[in-house]
């Protein structure tokens, strides 16, 4: 049996460079917090919009549907998605917003064996 969880994705953040797997049902907020990194954020529930970044490559989804007025259409066109609800449809590539920095907070964190 393989305990190790099963990965959906991938996220490189810009302009850190930064790569991170993502697991299924994860959000690329959960998995930077996992990794040990902090990113803008506020409610992690979408309605703050705190942590707007560029979508520069690839697909997201969002499981639970996120409001148009937090996630306009029009935004959403240009490129533009919610790290905290977004879960990455295989490799994606995100620009942080100007006033956010990836910022290393912990250690990786390794589950104990």
């Amino acid at each position: 049996m393989n305990d190790q969880p099963e990965v959906s994705g991938a996220v490189r953040i810009l302009p850190a460079d930064v790569r991170l797997t993502v697991r299924n049902g994860e959000t690329i907020v959960d998995a930077v917090r996992r990794a040990g990194y902090r990113t803008r954020y506020c409610c992690r529930r979408g309605g703050c919009r705190a942590c707007k970044a560029d979508l520069v490559e690839g697909q997201v989804r969002y499981p639970v549907p996120i409001a148009e007025s937090v996630l306009s259409a029009e935004e959403r066109a240009a490129g533009k998605c919610l790290p905290c609800r977004a879960q990455p449809a295989g490799e994606v590539v995100i620009r942080l917003s100007e006033k956010d920095t990836l910022t290393r907070v912990f250690g990786t964190f390794r589950p104990a064996s």
